[in-house]
């Protein structure tokens, strides 16, 4: 496995879309060499397929894969059906978190785990990460992948990493104190709880030093409101990072917080209009489908993400890779329709972060007679919930139930926030 240089990294990003396309082919066509016929999965899926593809158009005449076909009939703790080689050759084991269907047991070998850190590299040179920094990895070192690529990674790249597994919150702000941490990694979710049980122990997180916040796991690193109440907690910038341990770290956020940026050198990015099915136009909401160029011993190729997105790629960034605008917007099986509106829970985390005083929420999705309803539940120090449905109604033309709960009565997330909860 070659490693990228900070050089190659930034050549990369800023390659036009007809070079772009060629380094992708050439990287896919390579990648089907090794992997074939070795990879049974992929060896039946691709069995018509002539090899080398001539273009990326190409690539769209294959089958999608989904997480379902990885699975198989598979049981869970079984390993995913993509795998190239035998068991012996891998050295990381890890899991999907399980929050949609059963855990997925996911392997990478040695090459492909450099694979994973050199992607990193991207992330961290959005974070301006250095020797000098000291990250902090707010999160247990479970199966879950998470920042686990994310230790070795900034490792690989001389700061000083801090383990945070198997703490509680308390203890992690003193161990962030004691470190004197300039940038820390975790969701937004925990970034948030970890604010205010800082304020509940009289410490100021935003006096601590922290310059950086790594986000993942949800989208609240891209969502204005949550990325500002961070921002204002902690008075350091925010940098949100997407991927999944069956497809890898795809994506960093931009320097102006506008979204998210697919590594396109590292993945192939396809965009499936949810209003068509076929290929999404400039800003069109879509389902994002992604392809690996560098994980040999656990390829997708075509995948079906679920996640909902609007690429950008006529955009002023330096980076030249396609933007996702708003980041992850939500899932396709999150997407509500009351009484003929399109809602996302994105776009009600949006609403509902606007006010500070709101400490927590949840939203509970429930049918009424054959219709999708929407109540929400949230902890509002003024004790004033008609006004948040007041907001909801103007932002969104939906008139939504708002009831207030107690302070301290909604759970709180180390992990993936769950405050959608689906009862239809």
């Amino acid at each position: 496995m070659t490693r990228t240089t900070p050089a190659e990294r930034r050549r990369l990003e800023s390659l036009e879309a007809r070079a772009l396309e060629q380094h992708q082919l050439a990287r896919l066509n390579a990648l089907l060499d090794r992997i074939l016929p070795d990879n049974e999965y992929y060896a039946t899926k691709l069995s018509d397929v002539q090899r080398p593809l001539r273009s990326l158009e190409e690539l769209t005449a294959l089958p999608f894969t989904f997480k379902e076909g990885l699975m198989g009939s598979r049981h869970p703790g079984e390993v995913t059906a993509n795998l190239t080689y035998p068991p012996a050759q891998y050295i990381r084991w890890h899991q999907t978190s399980g929050t949609r269907g059963r855990p997925l047991v996911v392997l990478d070998t040695a090459d492909d785990w450099e694979w994973w850190l050199d992607c990193w590299q991207y992330v961290l040179d959005a974070a301006d990460a250095n020797e000098r920094d000291c990250v902090l990895m707010a999160f247990s070192f479970g199966p879950f992948i998470g920042f686990w690529s994310a230790y070795d990674a900034a490792a690989r790249r001389g700061c000083m990493v801090v383990p945070g597994g198997g703490m509680k919150t308390f203890a992690r702000l003193e161990l962030l104190r004691a470190s004197r941490a300039s940038i820390v990694c975790c969701t937004p979710s925990y970034a948030l709880h970890l604010a205010e049980v800082g304020a509940q122990r009289q410490i100021d997180v935003g006096e601590l030093g922290v310059r950086m916040l790594v986000l993942s796991g949800e989208p609240g690193g891209s969502i204005p409101a949550t990325r500002a109440a961070i921002e204002r907690a902690w008075r350091a910038r925010v940098l949100d990072h997407a991927g999944a341990t069956e497809v890898g770290p795809w994506g960093h956020g931009d320097a102006a917080g506008r979204g998210l940026h697919v590594i396109e050198s590292e993945f192939i990015a396809e965009f499936l209009s949810v209003a068509t099915g076929g290929p999404a136009g400039e800003g069109e909401l879509a389902e994002l489908v992604l392809t690996t160029l560098g994980r040999a011993g656990c390829p997708v190729i075509r995948y079906r993400t679920g996640d909902l997105v609007r690429p950008v790629w006529q955009h002023e960034a330096v980076n030249r890779f396609v933007l996702l605008d708003g980041g992850v917007l939500g899932r396709t099986d999150d997407m509500l329709i009351i009484r003929g509106v399109n809602v996302f829970p994105s776009a009600i985390e949006q609403i509902v972060r606007s006010f500070p005083e709101v400490l927590e929420y949840r939203m509970i999705a429930y049918k009424h007679e054959a219709m999708d309803q929407l109540r929400l539940e949230i902890e509002d120090r003024l004790e004033q919930p008609r006004r948040v449905a007041e907001e909801l109604y103007l932002r969104l033309g939906l008139k939504i139930e708002v009831k207030g709960v107690p302070p301290g009565t909604l759970p709180r997330f180390e992990g993936k926030g769950k405050r959608f909860v689906d009862e239809r």
